[in-house]
């Protein structure tokens, strides 16, 4: 079954089964300061999770891609990916466990043709707050046809039994982790793993530990493949820390493309499949290496490749702050495995029909015109290489003539600072030679620079989606206001290509091809305020994009929108596609004032607005 089959497989099965598509979000969500990237498709749906009313429905179903830095050291093991697909349906209130474990067993041995015998699935085991999930074994007692009792996971591995029990370590899910750590009010609740087995005689390559090691199916051998997750949500946290059942219960279903295409060609290695076997093929012909000689410096190149193919198509550029650091350590780290790959000094051209295989493997789905899209994704991605590439030589004979002794945290920072070495690149280098790097002398020269991205792509996920505390509505509603502020002032050319909202603070990104005058700054803040000051009703409507778009409404990212969408209008001022939250009157906000204008690269401004509440009685 080839990758576009599979993906339109699953939806054209949930939609059979009442459920209405949506698309893609954007890898870079808008509106949230909590997380750099999306990592799961759940992100995207938290509002409706949460009790928003989707405009398409109870059932949802779509195909998220993502980006998770926090599995970075994993690539290699032929199975984690920085970059991957997640399959989701939702129901918001609608069906539960019943109907979600039916569907999706059938969807992977009626649609897919997975043989039962090679799956098994993990449930919670129950705590001292919330029981086992009895309902979940019994439902896949029934449909695996077994009476099997279930085992507990730390029991070992039995073919026979078909149903594995979990502590809430793996099977409980919230934004913040287990029960223990979830703050009140947080939504939660078990799920249920499905897992296929690929074997005893399983060994990838180098890296598999399986052999005769005795496993279980969450242990890491390589045997037991993970390709999907149904997790129950109908739990939440309460202030005395134990839980309350949720008004609805939903069902929050995430399916790993790549992994669930592997088990279909019974292929343990994800990296030779077609979504990833492309990119091989073109790192084998740029090197002269062949796959089976070093698999896993060549799977790293692949994903980071794809990862980077991704992130610069959808506006980010490589830098030392946020998203643009996260892009810039996965490019340079490729850098380093390519070098250590070919005998001869690498080229920024090298990695061109790298880029060209990403595009060619989504042609259609996520790429439209290959040939424009190369045109602005290859010089960027080319750009940063040779920008690396010109001290990459020397800086890995640094490494290599340095003794041990001196190999430590100022070392590291000396490579950074000097050569533009990231910190996990230097340690895998110091790796080769025994020497396990510790951060902390690192991080204090550093001053927390590196924190902001690794701490960002987990601790600001940790928090989950932005909240909805008075003086974030208030700045969300700004948004639209300086949006159409900048239109005015500066041209119809400008349009939104992100914003970030704090409590403190909000952070608008625009297309704009110079720097703004002090007069410009001030006449766009002096019409947002006098905006303010008229008290102009917000107001929220559900329509169709087409109908969105013959009103007026601005809607720049309407290829990633579902058919029906959410339109906010501001009296006569603004009309934009948003999924909110906003005030009822612009009177709410207060006054604001811009406080900083800065280029974040080529076409592209930003913005720093802060508010200033309006004084009492006026």
């Amino acid at each position: 079954m080839k990758a576009n089959q599979l993906r339109e497989k699953y939806f054209a099965f949930f939609e059979k089964k009442g459920h209405r598509r949506v698309p893609a979000a954007l890898l870079v969500p808008e509106n949230d300061p909590t997380t750099l990237f999306v990592s799961s498709g759940m992100q995207p749906m938290m509002p409706y999770l949460l009790g928003e009313k989707h405009p398409l429905g109870s059932r949802i179903v779509n195909s998220q891609p993502c980006i998770r830095t926090q599995d970075i050291k994993e690539v290699g093991d032929g199975r984690h990916t920085t970059f991957f697909e997640m399959l989701g349906n939702w129901s918001l209130g609608d069906y539960f466990k019943k109907e979600q474990l039916a569907w999706f067993f059938e969807f992977l041995t009626g649609e897919i043709g997975l043989d039962p015998a090679r799956l098994y699935v993990t449930v919670f085991a129950g705590n001292d707050q919330v029981q086992k999930d009895q309902e979940a074994i019994e439902i896949w007692q029934e449909l695996f046809k077994t009476k099997k009792a279930p085992r507990e996971g730390k029991e070992g591995f039995d073919p026979e039994v078909k149903v594995y029990l979990y502590g809430s370590k793996k099977n409980w899910w919230s934004r913040s982790g287990a029960p223990d750590q979830m703050p009140t009010g947080e939504p939660g609740g078990p799920d249920s793993e499905m897992f296929f087995d690929f074997g005893a005689d399983l060994g990838i390559h180098e890296r598999s530990i399986f052999a005769q090691n005795e496993c279980h199916l969450n242990c890491d051998c390589g045997r037991f493949l993970e390709i999907g997750n149904s997790v129950f949500m109908e739990y939440q946290k309460n202030q005395s820390g134990g839980f309350d059942k949720l008004p609805a219960r939903n069902i929050d279903f995430g399916g790993g493309f790549e992994r669930i295409l592997a088990s279909s060609w019974d292929q343990p290695d994800i990296f030779r499949t077609e979504l990833f076997y492309p990119i091989i093929g073109a790192i084998q012909k740029a090197t002269g290496v062949g796959y089976r000689q070093n698999p896993v410096f060549m799977q790293v190149i692949a994903d980071h490749l794809k990862a980077a193919v991704f992130l610069v198509d959808q506006g980010v550029e490589p830098s030392n702050k946020q998203q643009g650091y996260v892009l810039r350590r996965l490019l340079r780290r490729a850098v380093v495995k390519m070098q250590q790959l070919k005998k001869e000094k690498i080229s920024e051209t090298d990695f061109e029909p790298l880029c060209e295989a990403v595009l060619r493997i989504y042609q259609g789905i996520y790429f439209d015109d290959i040939a424009k899209r190369k045109k602005k994704i290859a010089p960027v991605i080319s750009q940063e290489v040779d920008r690396f590439n010109q001290n990459l030589i020397r800086g890995l004979r640094i490494v290599a003539e340095t003794v041990p002794e001196e190999i430590n945290g100022q070392f590291a920072f000396k490579l950074f600072s000097t050569y533009g070495f990231p910190f996990e690149v230097t340690r895998e280098l110091a790796l080769v030679k025994g020497i396990d790097l510790a951060r902390e002398a690192f991080e204090k020269e550093f001053k927390g620079h590196q924190a902001k991205s690794r701490t960002a792509a987990r601790g600001m996920f940790k928090g989950g989606l932005a909240d909805s505390s008075e003086r974030i509505v208030k700045l969300h509603t700004a948004t639209h206001l300086l949006h159409q502020a900048l239109r005015k002032v500066l041209g119809n050319h400008v349009r939104q290509v992100g914003s970030n909202i704090t409590a403190e603070r909000l952070r608008f990104d625009f297309t704009h091809p110079e720097k703004l005058t002090p007069k410009q700054v001030k006449e766009i803040q002096d019409i947002v305020n006098q905006t303010i000051d008229r008290g102009l009703e917000v107001k929220k409507e559900i329509m169709s994009l087409a109908e969105a778009e013959k009103c007026g409404a601005l809607a720049f990212f309407k290829e990633r929108y579902a058919r029906e969408v959410t339109v906010y209008s501001i009296g006569g001022f603004s009309r934009e596609v948003c999924a909110g939250p906003h005030v009822q009157n612009t009177r709410k906000v207060g006054h604001v004032e811009i406080t900083k204008e800065e280029s974040v690269g080529t076409g592209r401004r930003r913005l720093y607005m802060i508010l200033k509440e309006l004084p009492n009685g006026s």
